[in-house]
């Protein structure tokens, strides 16, 4: 049975479970900035940071979770954006490339990519990066190469061999670390 345009544009709200013509309302911190807006259901959250936030470092390479250039953190953790529905995010403190910088310092893995030379076009580099510093918040910061290539799986970099990428990550795990011990 076909569901026609005609039947689903007079059909209550109510019946199609969203807000005002369709709409629902989300209310999220993206880099530490409480923002909100009214976004239809099927908003990717990929969608969301580009289109409403306007931060275009979080990048579309697939729109099928397996390249990884969209890596972005939903409440501390890495997840694919292209295949998140904002809505689901409501609530949620979301981070993205331009959060990582702080006081106009780069991040550790920021600082370690660029030294390191751990990109070549640099389209996949926001997600590799947001996917290192998830790797090394959940391994630590003595992470080795093996773990560090298995955790890199579903992140693709068409331009080099990824020894670049490995050695920053690296890098930037240790710095990460040094950062927390004087934390500490």
């Amino acid at each position: 049975m076909f569901f026609r345009k005609k039947e689903a544009e007079t059909a209550p709200s109510a019946a199609r479970g969203a807000g005002p013509a369709g709409s629902v309302h989300v209310s999220m911190t993206v880099n530490g900035k409480s923002v909100s807006a009214e976004i239809d259901p099927r908003t990717l959250l990929v969608q969301y940071i580009r289109e409403n936030q306007r931060l275009t470092g979080t990048h579309v390479g697939c729109d099928t979770s397996q390249c990884g250039a969209c890596v972005v953190h939903v409440d501390g953790r890495a997840v694919k954006s292209c295949t998140v529905l904002a809505a689901t995010c409501d609530g949620a403190k979301i981070t993205t490339i331009e959060g990582l910088a702080a006081d106009g310092k780069l991040h550790p893995m920021q600082e370690a990519f660029r030294e390191h030379h751990g990109l070549q076009c640099g389209f996949c580099t926001p997600g590799m990066i947001m996917a290192a510093v998830d790797i090394v918040n959940r391994k630590g910061g003595n992470v080795d190469e093996a773990t560090i290539r298995h955790e890199l799986e579903g992140n693709i970099c068409r331009c080099t061999g990824y020894h670049n990428i490995v050695a920053a990550i690296r890098a930037g795990a240790a710095a990460m670390g040094s950062m927390r011990q004087a934390a500490e």
